[in-house]
């Protein structure tokens, strides 16, 4: 039985993408911060396939605890780093961004995701495993207002592109899934209709035809991929030229 960890299982895509993998017959390892929302994520499943973990992936003791629970499955399939800090909501221009603030959006946004695979990297090799890194085109365009999150996941794109160079048993992808109606997205834009954006589940399917198909390692997004069947790109410089 293949084995994910996926951070940020609570809401939003790491909680559509646990439930669809626990549905196909995976043992997932999720955590979040919103502990009765994992608590009722795991009761509308089978117990047995998914084990939930409340706490703050920036804290090295609660990483140390996710790793552990990856352990006693034996293997790791999947890593994907979900769990993401937007930062201040209303977004801040970059000149009056407080830096405190500006460190939490990078702890946790890039060192956090580093600091895992460190951690679980035996257990990938292990399994020719695959790392799944969760982006934004905020991380290749200049959007006013999002140069903390923006910054953060360019770096996030950077360090997935060197890991894919320094780990070449791996697959290690940087995945955009496009604007999507979560609560993050609602912080980013306060007081505005998002109802228009896509539900995370509709990103499920493309992410898991990447993972499955098991594509050349690079960044990809969500709309270049199909969703299910035989994906048509096999080359991930293909996908960044069309931008």
């Amino acid at each position: 039985m293949p084995v994910a960890l996926i951070t940020g299982g609570s809401l939003g895509l790491g909680r559509a993408l646990a439930t669809e993998l626990a549905r196909r017959g995976w043992s997932v390892v999720i955590d979040g911060r919103r502990g009765r929302l994992l608590d009722d994520l795991v009761a509308g499943l089978s117990p047995r396939s998914v084990t939930a973990l409340a706490g703050d992936v920036a804290d090295p003791a609660h990483r140390a605890s996710l790793a552990e629970a990856v352990q006693r499955h034996g293997r790791l399939d999947l890593l994907v780093n979900n769990a993401s800090s937007l930062g201040p909501s209303p977004l801040p221009h970059l000149r009056d961004y407080p830096a405190d603030l500006l460190a939490e959006v990078f702890e946790i946004d890039v060192l956090a995701p580093l600091a895992l695979i460190r951690l679980l990297h035996p257990m990938l090799v292990a399994s020719s495993g695959t790392i799944v890194n969760i982006s934004s085109d905020a991380g290749v365009e200049a959007y006013q207002g999002w140069g903390g999150y923006g910054s953060a996941k360019a770096a996030l794109d950077q360090a997935s592109a060197v890991l894919a160079v320094e780990e070449p048993a791996l697959h290690v992808y940087a995945f955009d899934p496009g604007d999507m109606r979560t609560a993050m997205h609602q912080r980013a834009f306060p007081g505005e209709d998002i109802s228009d954006r896509p539900d995370p589940e509709s990103v499920v399917p493309p992410l898991l035809t990447l993972v499955e198909a098991r594509l050349a390692s690079g960044r990809y997004r969500a709309s270049d991929l199909p969703a299910g069947g035989e994906p048509e790109i096999t080359d991930p410089v293909s996908v960044e030229a069309s931008r």
